[in-house]
């Protein structure tokens, strides 16, 4: 019987502790000759022959057919080369000679293949480094309120003692996106490590120009140097090199996808909802790290009094339609900003427009969906004033569709059309988009003007106030009218009568 390392070396074992040779091979489970052979150093030399003992399936192919197969195309695998084999000689190599063809193959290339990269295990220091990169939430299917939610998730960790943050980002890789996420990550850890290592940002910069993409670049050291930490970049396409942060994702990527199993759905009312489900899991995920992260933190540097900015600034001017233009995207404003000219900030999920340093306006960041490169958010309570002078404007504006709520109002406004003139409709949906704008739950008007439609004649807007339970703005206010005596007005004029 041929003996291996791992009996070999139990035998020893048992020998060195004491055991004769006959309790010794029967511990290791062989025989008192074997466990002699051991001893005298002759176990290599049986079972060790050179003949075989079937013919070779691979004989009449292997020097002339799969060598130069194999030295032309190293990475090729052996079920393509069996797959080769068997278009060309159809009917000589069957499924049988695949685990023969394996051995095989990985003989050779373990012999004469081509050399293979070594990845050299790294020594880390506590304080030293934080990683940070983006990833995808692959396996799971988020919603918000039914509609599938797009998005990456930001990853921060430290690369000694594991601690981790993420944070969802709705617009994709974007410096935005990177600086919002570093510095949420550093204030809830409470410090800052030496250096700080991201990926390329190639899927932030590709479609930049030179000076874009040398402004991110500074924009980037600027970041780190208010921090007070190194920055790095690893080399484009080398997802190894930050490997302490990506060979991560996965653990924590797992987490949630059980969590939400265990949450019974994936369905969430608010993107702040996702957001703090997403942070109780990765603080679940630290409480095994409290250890190693208590001693890390005795490394961090302090951090600075304030934050840096982590949004970009623009300067647009109000068009007469009440609207700015951002990155390809038009917005609607209130009108009493017409041909100001606004300071934006323009963060990765929002912005927020400024007229010196006072805040006007802010409103959710949009972006055009995916084939198309522009976009529109039209609020329209800031348009609705102005509609209500001139509801006739509504039937042919531009952004009708826009000023719409949603859906359900897009199809009431289809209904209308159906079912009324032009006109008609237009002073309806007019009015009922005003009486909208004084509510908090639009979705009740449309239900009502819904029914209204549904009853013959023209539409009777007194139903619809009744139903919402809103009084007539036009009536005269409840109460009994105070008629003034003579002598009153007498005390209102100066002595001396009129003069």
């Amino acid at each position: 019987m041929a003996l291996n390392i791992r009996q070999v070396s139990f035998y020893m074992t048992q020998r060195n502790k004491g055991l004769t040779q006959e309790a010794a091979a029967a511990t290791a489970g062989i025989s008192v000759r074997s466990g002699r052979r051991i001893e005298k150093g002759l176990w290599q030399q049986v079972g060790n022959r050179h003949w075989r003992t079937r013919p070779d399936p691979l004989e009449d192919v292997w020097l002339c057919e799969l060598l130069p197969l194999l030295r032309s195309r190293p990475q090729i695998s052996p079920a393509t080369v069996l797959e080769y084999l068997q278009d060309k000689f159809p009917g000589k190599y069957t499924d049988k000679v695949r685990r023969t063809l394996q051995r095989r193959i990985r003989t050779w290339k373990a012999c004469h293949g081509e050399e293979r990269d070594i990845m050299f295990r790294q020594e880390h220091q506590p304080g030293m480094r934080g990683l940070s990169d983006f990833t995808q939430m692959k396996g799971a299917v988020i919603t918000i309120n039914g509609r599938p939610l797009e998005h990456k998730l930001f990853h921060f960790r430290l690369e000694w003692s594991r601690w981790s943050w993420m944070r969802v980002v709705t617009g994709g890789e974007s410096f935005t996106a990177l600086a919002e996420g570093v510095q949420e990550a550093l204030g809830q850890l409470g410090g800052v490590p030496a250096e700080h290592r991201t990926d390329s940002l190639a899927a932030a910069w590709k479609n930049l120009s030179v000076d874009d993409h040398r402004d991110q670049t500074e924009r980037y050291a600027r970041l780190c140097e208010h921090y007070g930490m190194t920055p790095s970049r690893n080399n484009s396409g080398r997802g190894h090199e930050n490997g302490s942060v990506e060979s991560a994702h996965g653990h924590l990527k797992q987490r949630i996808r059980q969590a939400l199993l265990l949450r019974g759905n994936n369905d969430f009312s608010t993107l702040d909802e996702y957001r703090q489900f997403v942070t109780q899991q990765v603080l679940r995920h630290n409480q095994r790290n409290h250890d190693l992260l208590r001693q890390e933190l005795v490394h961090l540097k302090p951090l600075p009094s304030r934050r840096c900015a982590d949004y970009e600034e623009l300067s647009v001017r109000v068009s007469s339609s009440s609207t700015i233009t951002v990155r390809l995207v038009v917005y609607s404003v209130p009108s009493r900003l017409i041909g100001q000219m606004l300071k934006v900030r323009l963060w990765d999920d929002r912005l927020s427009c400024y007229i010196g340093s006072d805040a006007v306006m802010s409103c959710q960041r949009i972006r055009a969906p995916k084939g198309k490169r522009r976009a529109r958010s039209i609020n329209f309570r800031h348009v609705i004033g102005s509609l209500v002078k001139k509801p006739g404007a509504f039937y042919h504006a531009t952004l009708r569709n826009d000023i719409l709520p949603d859906d359900e109002w897009r199809q009431l406004w289809k209904r209308m059309c159906s079912r009324l003139p032009p006109q008609l409709a237009s002073r309806l949906m007019v009015s009922a988009l005003k009486l909208a704008a004084e509510r908090e739950d639009i979705s009740a008007v449309a239900r009502g003007v819904t029914r209204l439609l549904l009853e013959p004649g023209e539409p009777d807007m007194q139903k619809l106030l009744n139903w919402l339970g809103v009084k007539d703005k036009r009536a005269l206010p409840d109460g009994q009218l105070v008629q003034h005596g003579l002598q009153g007005y007498d005390q209102l004029m100066p002595k001396g009568g009129l003069q």
